[in-house]
C-alpha cells in the first residue's frame, strides 16, 4: 500500500466521489492539515492541544510521503524524492521542537503551503 492510498483512506471523507486523482488527494490532505495548524496557531497558548493534534497529523502525512518516495516504484525524479524525504525529516524534527521548546510552527504551515502550490500548479498543467 503506498502513501497515496493510505492518504485516501486516512483523510478522505466517505461522502466524496470515489474517483479522484492522487494529486488531488494529496492536495486535500495538505489543505486540511494546514488549516488545522493555522487555526491552532491563531489561538495562541489556548490552542496548544489543538496544535499538538495538528502537528501529529502533519507528521503522519509527511511520514506517508517519505515512505512513498523511498519505494523503488516511485516515479518521481530522484532529486525530488530526496527533497521530499528531507522535508519529512525536517517536519518531524521541527514538530518536536515546537512541542518541547516552543519553536514557531508557522514554518510548517509555509512548507505545506509551498507543497500545495506545487500540487496545484502541476495539476493545472496536466
Amino acid at each position: 500500500m503506498n502513501a497515496v492510498t493510505l492518504a485516501k483512506t486516512a483523510y478522505a471523507s466517505s461522502s466524496r466521489a470515489p474517483l479522484q486523482t492522487s494529486r488531488g488527494t494529496e492536495y486535500e490532505a495538505f489543505a486540511k492539515i494546514t488549516h488545522q495548524l493555522q487555526s491552532a496557531l491563531k489561538k495562541g497558548r489556548s490552542g496548544f492541544a489543538q496544535l499538538a493534534s495538528a502537528l501529529h497529523e502533519n507528521r503522519r502525512l509527511w511520514t506517508l510521503l517519505a515512505i512513498d518516495v523511498a519505494e523503488d516504484e516511485n516515479g518521481l525524479p530522484n532529486d525530488l524524492r530526496a527533497r521530499v524525504f528531507y522535508l519529512s525529516e525536517f517536519t518531524a524534527d521541527h514538530s518536536r521542537k515546537v512541542l518541547s521548546d516552543g519553536a514557531d510552527a508557522s514554518v510548517l504551515v509555509e512548507i505545506n503551503a509551498a507543497i500545495m502550490r506545487g500540487l496545484r500548479q502541476k495539476g493545472d498543467a496536466a
